[in-house]
């Protein structure tokens, strides 16, 4: 007896886990990025040459042509007021992202992109070009052979392009010359920056950070940050302490939510989305109109003449559907599964989705992009 109790009791144990919610944890690295470790946009303007003839019409594209003679003559070639008409040269806009940390001498990925009327950058190499940041320094030069990853290709009653001819990449192609300064390891406070602001995931971060460190030096200033003082034993060991922390298993909290996208049909339903008890049908209105126009022909040896009598048939077809009742509280999956009973596609859900939340039954924000 005691052994069934006991197998009785371990089956219903087995059985609440196995029904038990998983929860879907994530860490703090891919939550939160520390305040200060970023990117910089880096953009510059140069030429690219060696095109196969798909360069610019430099008699259409005015900065084009000064620009090569502005190059050329810094060479030593002095070609004011020659006639040039080559069709190899093509002027680019050329960016990059200076990464955080980088320093002198580190090769960056570069992209470069057509600014006139070049048709492909296919087999051109760009020449040395500054790259500025905001502030206007330079912070790093590019050079090197662009690779596209698309193609033009004409004759005289056809063409084909693939892809986007007039935008390449230069992978390592720009060179590092200034770095910027960010001594993360003087720092005495580290905020974290939440890449989706929260309360509640930022005090669940703040609470990983403090159980683990044992003290309270993590606190949630407001959703999108939190600010964690170094201990004292972190103090000049900023990385030590992010790498232990960083890997830290927290469970985000996101807001119920409905994302829409009109233009493709795309509806995307947040996991805490909640329905009050509605009734739903949809019908379709289909009018059909057809048109068999009739030839009348006169009686033989008369003066009539043929004519054409119109005929149009037009049916109308209703297809009226039964209600379909939501209950209350119910999950994503019995929303989606109840939606889909209906029959509609995407387009129609999108309206009942929004007529739903007309009739303030949905306990959720929906976004319209």
């Amino acid at each position: 007896m005691l052994r069934t109790l006991q197998a009785a009791i371990l089956a219903a144990i087995v059985i609440l886990i196995a029904v038990a919610p998983v929860s879907a944890t994530s860490r703090i690295k891919d939550l939160a990025n520390i305040e200060g470790v970023r990117q910089n946009q880096l953009i510059g303007y140069g030429l690219v040459v060696g095109l196969n003839g798909t360069g610019d019409t430099l008699n259409n594209i005015p900065f084009t042509k000064q620009s090569l003679q502005a190059m050329l003559e810094r060479l030593g070639v002095n070609i004011r007021g020659a006639q040039i008409r080559t069709g190899n040269v093509a002027a680019v806009m050329v960016t990059a992202n200076l990464p955080a940390f980088g320093t002198q001498g580190t090769r960056i990925d570069i992209t470069v992109s057509a600014l006139g009327d070049a048709k492909s950058l296919q087999g051109g190499t760009l020449l040395v070009t500054p790259l500025l940041g905001a502030d206007g320094n330079v912070y790093a030069v590019g050079q090197g052979s662009v690779a596209i990853g698309g193609f033009s290709a004409e004759g005289e009653g056809a063409k084909v392009t693939k892809g986007v001819p007039t935008v390449g990449r230069v992978s390592n192609g720009a060179i590092i010359e200034r770095e910027l300064e960010f001594a993360l390891n003087k720092l005495t406070q580290v905020r974290l920056a939440l890449r989706n602001a929260d309360f509640t995931t930022a005090k669940r971060i703040a609470a990983a950070i403090n159980d683990f460190m044992g003290a309270p030096t993590a606190e949630p200033i407001d959703p999108s940050t939190v600010q964690l003082t170094l201990p004292k034993q972190y103090v000049g060991n900023v990385v030590g302490l992010l790498t232990e922390i960083e890997q830290l298993q927290v469970e985000p909290d996101l807001p119920a939510k409905i994302v829409i996208d009109e233009r493709s049909g795309i509806i995307v339903i947040g996991r805490d989305v909640r329905v009050s008890t509605v009734a739903v049908a949809q019908g379709n209105l289909t009018v059909t109109v057809s048109e068999t126009p009739q030839v009348s022909q006169p009686n033989p040896l008369s003066r009539g003449q043929t004519t054409t009598t119109p005929r149009t048939r037009i049916g109308v077809q209703e297809d009226g559907k039964q209600l379909h009742v939501v209950k209350d509280g119910v999950s994503l999956q019995q929303i989606v599964d109840g939606l889909n009973a209906l029959g509609i596609g995407p387009r129609d859900l999108i309206s009942i989705l929004q007529a739903i939340k007309a009739a303030g039954a949905i306990q959720a924000d929906i976004e319209v992009m």
